[in-house]
């Protein structure tokens, strides 16, 4: 376990899956988490989860490709909570087809939600980091990044994510600030669920096909991701910065 102790992260993407898991495994660790999700319901739920086991949460609707509804979410957070010091840009959708299939508005909901949102959340966190001169930026990328068939608008925010989080390290290195992302595999999430479903696959087939593939022979849960997202937000990672890790059992899975 990591101490985050009198820390305040803003987590989005978080009423489910990694982004759920991230932010009761960093109020496990003693942050203050506000919880952000598009889904304001399922982020207060999260949120009272987490303070019936004893943390310290707020619960806050925020559409992560919206500059206003990502300024006020932290805004709001940071004056319920304490000033931003940890962000996690989790928030994604899928809007998965080939090339000649992907339509404009699938291509601009996929980049508006990784890419704008990674964005605006950024700018609207690093303004407190820099006053505290301290912070950690962790900003959720893919193996996609790396290419997949029926993927071009996923794969092209993911790599973008890639190239964004260096160039944060590289700005904001002076003022204390870390920059990194990391890029799972497959992960057992309702949204990874959800696309089997659409495109007539069994789940728990598909999960075993890739666990076969895996040098780990397994598939990953949110809560691997969750760890490795804790241990960038704490003194023990502070000269980590700038890196992209893989965490996907394997080179590429």
């Amino acid at each position: 376990m990591t101490d985050l102790t009198g820390r305040v992260a803003f987590v989005t993407g978080a009423a489910q899956g990694i982004g759920r898991a991230t932010a009761e495994r960093l109020a496990a660790d003693g942050a203050s988490v506000i919880v952000a999700d598009l889904n304001a319901d399922g982020a207060r739920d999260v949120a009272r989860a987490i303070e019936k086991d004893g943390g310290r949460a707020l619960g806050v609707g925020c559409d992560v490709s919206d500059k206003d509804s990502v300024e006020s979410a932290v805004a709001n957070g940071a004056e319920e909570l304490g000033p931003v010091g940890i962000l996690v840009n989790n928030a994604g959708v899928i809007r998965d087809n080939l090339l000649f299939r992907t339509s404009d508005e699938d291509w601009t909901t996929v980049i508006g939600t990784h890419l704008n949102g990674a964005f605006f959340c950024a700018r609207a966190a690093q303004k407190y980091m820099v006053e505290q001169r301290w912070g950690r930026i962790v900003s959720i990328s893919s193996v996609a990044a790396l290419g997949h068939r029926g993927q071009v608008n996923y794969s092209a925010a993911k790599a973008g994510i890639q190239g964004f989080t260096k160039t944060l390290a590289l700005e904001l290195g002076q003022f204390g600030i870390t920059a990194n992302s990391l890029a799972p595999g497959f992960v057992e999430t309702d949204m990874v669920r959800q696309t089997a479903e659409r495109r007539g696959v069994d789940f728990d087939a598909f999960k075993a096909d890739v666990a076969k593939r895996n040098p780990m022979r397994r598939t990953a849960v949110p809560g691997d991701i969750a760890g490795v997202i804790s241990l960038l937000c704490s003194e023990d990672a502070s000269f980590v910065n700038g890196q992209i890790i893989y965490v996907a059992g394997g080179p590429r899975n």
